[in-house]
Parts: C-alpha cells; structure tokens; sequence
C-alpha cells in the first residue's frame, strides 16, 4: 500500500465525518433528483437494487459508508471504473445528498438472486462466527456508520470483493478488511458471499 495512501484516506475521513452539530446532512430528495441527473440507476437499479453482476446495490446502506466510497471516488483514491470518472465534479453536499437518497431506500435482493443452498449457507454461516463478521457488520449484516450492508448484496459482488481484499488488489480506508480475509480459500469466499447474499 502507498505511504500517504492512510494519511489521505485519514485525512478525508476528518473532512467528510467532522465531530459535532457543524456536519450538513443530506437531503434524500435533491439525493434523489441527482441519481435521476446522473443516470444512477442505470447500474444500480432504479430503486437502488442492482440487476446487473458485479454492481453493488447501494439501497439501505448506511449514509456515512456511501459518503465515504463517493469521496474515495472522486479522490482517484479507490479504482472501480467507471465510478471515478462519473464522481468528478460533485460537491460535498451532493455527495451528502446522493447518500442520503440510498440510505433512505429499502433493501432487498437481487431479482435474480438463487435459491439457498442448504450447505453453502451453513459452510458461510459457520465462517462468518469464526472471522467474527458480525462485530462490525452487525450480527444481522446490516451495517453502521463507514461499515457497509453485506445482508441481501449480490453474491457475485461479495464473492469479488472478499478476493480482492485477499488478494491485496482492494483497500478500504483501513487495512481491516485485508487482514480478515488473508488465508480465507476461494471455496470459503464462495460459501460466506452465499451466506451473506441469502440474509
């Protein structure tokens, strides 16, 4: 990882989540005209819930998490074309905003999720306890605050980003997530992507 990459990360983290009441919270309805603006839906669903592989569904994940992404975004910080490009130029507030709109949307799987495989699920579920997932996620996946929603998300999705982080390829604005899933097999990312997507 680059040296300055955590001082910068760090740096935005102070900038987008300030202490105290001076923070501008986000409003779900110019959040919502702006993913109209910007053709959000496109790839991530009209209702936030992705029907196209490996794009994330963004409805019900936490506001701080969509915020934190955004900057990274616009900062060239984290790599997911077409996503840097398509965050340059929004504002703080907008990125508040389009927070906001996703935050305030209901979560749900994908149309075309599959059905539950009874050993996959329980393989998933038994690792999720041993890497002790919900610690941060909560126990019902759900989230908080920079943590994102893992419950409902496509599995494909999951299954791609736990191998990046693996493999060193993804880093979130600490390394937690790479230290978690060092050692963890391709048969073990499956089985917890499994699990996850099926909550």
């Amino acid at each position: 990882m680059r040296p300055g990459f955590l001082l910068l990360a760090a740096a935005l983290l102070a900038a987008a989540f300030p202490f105290g009441p001076a923070r501008a919270a986000g409003d779900a309805a110019r959040g919502r005209a702006l993913a109209e603006e910007h053709s959000c839906g496109g790839c991530h669903g009209p209702q936030g819930v992705s029907g196209q592989p490996n794009i994330p569904s963004l409805a019900g994940q936490p506001a701080d998490f969509i915020t934190l992404q955004m900057i990274l975004f616009r900062e060239v910080l984290r790599d997911a074309p077409p996503m840097p490009d398509l965050a340059q130029g929004l504002s703080d507030q907008q990125i508040e905003d389009l927070a906001a709109h996703y935050a305030a949307l209901p979560s749900g799987p994908a149309e075309d999720r599959g059905p539950r495989d009874a050993g996959r699920f329980h393989d998933g579920a038994l690792l999720a306890e041993r890497l002790r997932c919900g610690i941060c996620h909560l126990p019902d996946y759900r989230g908080r605050m920079q943590i994102p929603r893992l419950a409902g998300q496509r599995e494909e999705y999951l299954a791609g980003a736990m191998a990046q982080y693996r493999d060193g390829r993804r880093h979130g604005s600490d390394t937690n997530m790479n230290a978690v899933m060092y050692g963890v097999t391709d048969a073990e990312i499956a089985a917890l992507a499994h699990y996850m997507a099926q909550q």
